[in-house]
């Protein structure tokens, strides 16, 4: 029986790794900034009440749709590197 490739990454550790990859790469391309200025900017149309749910309902479609392409044909291609690589070891 297989296991899920989320699990799998997770099991080898390999998860945590590749999350500090994305972590990086949003810094880096400014994806974390341009979520922010969202954020501020939310917070002052609906004013200071907004509940944190509220805020993050709002601007999870738009901060997906800003993370640059090339991040995620990278991640993905590490990821698939990962499984491969379980893959081949699991093998031998």
């Amino acid at each position: 029986m297989k296991t899920a490739p989320h699990q799998r990454l997770v099991m080898a550790g390999d998860r945590d790794v590749l999350k500090e990859l994305l972590r990086r790469r949003l810094v880096e391309c400014g994806w974390r900034d341009q979520v922010k200025i969202i954020c501020k900017e939310l917070i002052k149309e609906n004013g200071q009440d907004i509940t944190y749910d509220t805020l993050l309902s709002m601007v999870t479609s738009r901060a997906r749709s800003l993370v640059p392409d090339s991040v995620k044909k990278e991640l993905l291609q590490k990821i698939k590197n990962q499984l491969m690589s379980q893959e081949e070891s699991l093998k031998m």
